[in-house]
């Protein structure tokens, strides 16, 4: 399990170092590949470790190609999808493309999201999580069920 917040830099040649805690964790996964791909829902990057990848990939392939949503969401996430390996010094690198679509600059917040991780440029990032708190208490509908059931 992913979780926590990480601003890190990116060097010159788009390399992001991955949080020693996280390598401990994907080491402990006995996976070295992980994959990047773009977020359809968000301008930021996921990165899978490849296991959680092939689940998602599994799903992704159980989608109709005759739903447009299904298909744009197969053409995003499988057609961007980038295998990666930490080098000796634990960094990926991010692709040049990948860092456009998500307005990538140098420095970055990596995001635990469970299975996965969502990178972010830092700017955008907290421009976001500034939009997302200021709806929060808006009375507009949770989809597919009720946050107040976390008793938070």
């Amino acid at each position: 399990m992913f979780r926590g917040i990480n601003t890190l830099s990116l060097d010159a040649k788009g390399r992001l170092a991955v949080p020693s805690r996280h390598r401990e964790r994907l080491a402990a996964l006995d996976t070295e590949t992980l994959v990047l791909t773009l977020n359809p829902l968000d301008h930021c990057l996921w990165l899978y470790p490849l296991r959680e990848w092939e689940v998602i990939e599994a799903k992704l392939m159980g989608l109709s190609d005759f739903d447009k949503q299904s298909r744009r969401t197969k053409q995003i996430m499988r057609g961007y999808a980038s295998e990666c390996a930490t080098d000796s010094q634990g960094r990926i690198l991010i692709p040049a493309e990948l860092r456009s679509f998500a307005s990538i600059g140098k420095k970055v917040v990596m995001l635990g999201q469970g299975n996965k991780f969502e990178i972010w440029d830092e700017a955008s990032w907290n421009l976001q999580r500034q939009a997302w708190l200021d709806s929060v208490g808006d009375d507009a509908p949770t989809a597919d069920g009720d946050l107040a059931s976390l008793s938070l």
